[in-house]
């Protein structure tokens, strides 16, 4: 798939393995030339900068990055969007190895310019602040936009409105720790942002057709 790149990260942020879509993009002859390599070595420093970031936050909270905007480089050498994904990886004794990222380019929506910093900054400010209430006006200020232009760009790149945006950020961040911790389903739920347990149970059941306690059972059986 041309316009997906996969790789797999040592905790020293060095490539374990990476898929072909790399290999024009990067100037390599082969994909097993990134081995070995970092981020600084393939991409240009202000992105390499912003991906040992979010790595950094993936080993240390152990909680995945989803969706998040970055800006990288197309196989044609341009640089645009693409969206990322990555989750940290363990062995079986539980022990750090690394993480896995995929990330998929977001050509048609760059040559659109439906995606800039400003945009991208305020996905950012979402995932960093769901844990509070977040009023739509508040983030169409950070994108320098209204707040019915916001909630068309966010269905146009995501698929969903703004708030259903914020709310599946939460439910992802609450379902991470409910199946990862032990912690008290009504702690999780206020500590992510939800109203109280009971609103956490309602958007569970609705997206993910199972209630919290379910799910956890699910995961730990």
């Amino acid at each position: 798939m041309p316009d997906v790149v996969f790789s797999v990260k040592d905790t020293q942020g060095r490539y374990v393995a990476m898929s072909g879509a790399c290999v024009p993009r990067c100037s390599l002859r082969d994909k097993r030339d990134a081995i070995g390599k970092t981020a600084y070595d393939l991409f240009p420093n202000h992105m390499a900068d912003r991906y040992s970031v979010q790595d950094a936050a993936v080993f240390c909270r152990g909680r995945p990055v989803v969706d998040n905007l970055d800006l990288t480089v197309y196989n044609d050498k341009r640089t645009g969007w693409c969206l990322s994904n990555k989750q940290s990886v363990y062995d079986k004794q539980g022990k750090l190895l690394g993480l896995i990222c995929i990330s998929k380019d977001l050509t048609e929506l760059t040559r659109e310019g439906l995606i800039n910093e400003r945009f991208a900054q305020t996905v950012d400010f979402i995932q960093a602040n769901y844990h509070r209430q977040l009023c739509l006006q508040e983030l169409a200020e950070v994108a320098d936009l209204s707040v019915a232009q916001l909630d068309r760009r966010m269905k146009r790149v995501f698929h969903i409105s703004t708030g259903e945006f914020v709310r599946q950020t939460r439910l992802d961040a609450a379902i991470h720790a409910m199946v990862s911790t032990q912690r008290a389903l009504a702690d999780i739920a206020v500590e992510c942002g939800f109203f109280d347990q009971s609103a956490f149970h309602r958007q569970c059941r609705q997206s993910v057709g199972m209630s919290p306690r379910a799910l956890r059972m699910q995961a730990k059986g």
